[in-house]
């Protein structure tokens, strides 16, 4: 299962710990996204930098969404460089065993979501950090 991964709040008086960890999930800026494998490792990571991302399970539409509108590979637009019969098959060899990186850039930039987050200092029920039930909402509204 892909889980993916939004960077939240910005990186102010944060510990060395949490930036050193977020630079290696590729969470350089505020609003940027990654997708990545649901594995022992990856969760520790995460849980390490909760109080600055949100994650949650994506679908496989929103992925392919995602890859189609906001994808990049070599700094030009994925779908300028792939046809949209290629950009669905990357999406699903991407939730079934690959990864992003064989595609497209690891890193996604997105706006910020419509209508602005609820609160970026709360976990997800009344706020935006930690993890969601399902992060395809949050997604498609920043795309």
């Amino acid at each position: 299962m892909k889980i993916a991964i939004v960077k939240v709040r910005g990186r102010r008086n944060i510990s060395p710990r949490i930036a050193k960890t977020l630079e290696l999930l590729n969470l350089e800026r505020t609003n940027n996204c990654v997708v990545i494998e649901d594995t022992p490792q990856n969760m520790g990571m995460v849980q390490v930098c909760k109080d600055y991302i949100t994650y949650g399970p994506i679908g496989e539409k929103t992925l392919f969404e995602l890859l189609r509108k906001r994808g990049e590979k070599g700094g030009r637009k994925l779908r300028e460089v792939m046809e949209e019969e290629e950009i669905k098959q990357a999406t699903s060899k991407i939730m079934h065993e690959e990864k992003v990186q064989n595609f497209a850039d690891p890193v996604f930039r997105l706006h910020p979501p419509g209508k602005g987050y609820k609160n970026i200092k709360k976990p997800a029920p009344e706020g935006d950090l930690g993890r969601r039930n399902e992060m395809d909402s949050l997604v498609k509204k920043m795309m």
